[in-house]
């Protein structure tokens, strides 16, 4: 199900019968045509195990089954809002990133220590992000939501990205990460900057970072 932007903040859904999205609650700005909005209390299709991965590490999101026929016009808070597309491959996201997402996708969580170890631990700790984050995965269109407006800055084997931990919103493809501490970074620029840290991400995919490192 494919967004078209409507601007910066704003983005309009073509729901068709037969079909279903899922959406973050009040993300619904207007709409025409015959839409339902369902809450769904499981959080999409990730199920209990979904469900109970959030409310562990305290990160319930709840989101509306979004079903019918006709468009629907979404955004939240002011936030920025970058439409990803998926092929077949996984992004992972920040629950409370989402804005809405296609009904196809296979929704799931993951835990931050299986990517990158105990560092990776670290780092949902030390973002405050926490220690699971969301994954979604198939053919179909997301959503998300950022400060400032985002940039999709590639991933190679040959050329890893280090990024602000705070300025992470999410990833896709075949990418590890880990956080390191930027040795005499924080003297750079500033004691008390909060970048004493780097989020280093390898292999093959995209990491989309906001020009803010404001949290939602």
């Amino acid at each position: 199900m494919p967004f078209r932007e409507i601007n910066s903040k704003m983005v309009e859904a073509t729901v068709m019968p037969g079909q279903r999205m899922f959406s973050q609650r009040g993300a619904m700005l207007a709409y025409k045509g015959d839409v339902s909005f369902t809450p769904n209390i499981q959080g999409g299709q990730g199920g209990l195990m979904s469900m109970i991965g959030r409310r562990v590490a305290n990160e319930a999101t709840p989101l509306m089954t979004v079903e019918g026929s006709g468009t629907v016009l979404f955004g939240h808070g002011g936030h920025h809002i970058q439409v990803i597309n998926l092929t077949g491959d996984s992004l992972y996201v920040e629950a409370d990133r989402l804005l809405a997402f296609d009904g196809t996708l296979q929704q799931g969580t993951m835990f931050m220590g299986s990517q990158g170890g105990v560092m990776g631990m670290v780092r949902g700790q030390v973002t405050g992000q926490g220690l699971f984050t969301t994954t979604l995965k198939g053919h179909g269109a997301v959503a998300v939501m950022a400060h400032g407006g985002v940039i999709e800055v590639p991933i190679t084997p040959q050329r890893p990205v280090h990024v602000d931990p705070q300025a992470y919103v999410a990833h896709h493809g075949d990418v590890r990460n880990k956080l390191s501490t930027a040795l005499g970074w924080r003297d750079m620029v500033g004691r008390g900057s909060g970048e004493a840290f780097q989020l280093e991400l390898s292999g093959s995919g995209a990491v989309y970072v906001q020009a803010s490192e404001e949290k939602l």
